[in-house]
């Protein structure tokens, strides 16, 4: 059984923007580019779902354009991004250093940017999603989020919370890539 995740395209924010629950958009030929490389690499007929924030929805549908086959579910809260609270819409180098150091110091409990999800409150709600992908049994598409598909790594080796910042994956994840979970 595969879950194959999608990240979304480049979105329009400037380099160092903190953007994580922000609804930042994407230019439609850069959506249309990554759907046109990704359609390819989707079996026959699997059920997509995307997060709810445009710059996933916007290649959900797009997606769907190319190929009628995939079956198009509802979008999914559960799998948008992270909650940066205070620090979202701001430049990461704006944020002050003993807030990201205090959230890193405890990585577990501590809300991102005051108002945001602790990292345990994602990984409960991505786990909430990925716990009934695996009850549903058979492949599935999530149009998502590098923080998403971390989590979701973490999910499929069965940690289901973390305590410090260096145990959250830190592999990259280009705008655009697919990444398969195979269980």
């Amino acid at each position: 059984m595969k879950l194959l995740l999608v990240r979304h395209a480049r979105t329009t924010a400037v380099d160092g923007f903190c953007y994580g629950r922000t609804d930042v958009s994407v230019l439609p030929e850069v959506t249309r580019a990554v759907a046109e490389s990704v359609a390819p690499l989707l079996p026959a007929g699997v059920p997509l779902t995307c997060s709810p924030l445009s710059r996933c929805a916007d290649l959900a549908r797009t997606l769907i354009e190319l190929r009628p086959d995939l079956r198009a579910l509802p979008t999914d809260p559960r799998i948008a991004e992270m909650d940066l609270g205070e620090w979202e819409e701001q430049l990461w180098s704006a944020i002050d250093p003993a807030e990201l150091e205090a959230w890193t110091r405890d990585f577990a409990d501590t809300r991102a940017g005051r108002s945001g999800e602790s990292t345990r409150q994602f990984l409960l709600r991505v786990g909430e999603a990925f716990d009934a992908w695996r009850a549903g049994g058979r492949d599935a598409v999530w149009i998502t989020h590098a923080g998403v598909i971390r989590a979701a790594w973490l999910l499929r080796d069965g940690i289901r919370a973390i305590e410090r910042s260096d145990q959250w994956p830190g592999q990259p994840i280009a705008f655009g890539e697919c990444v398969t979970i195979e269980l």
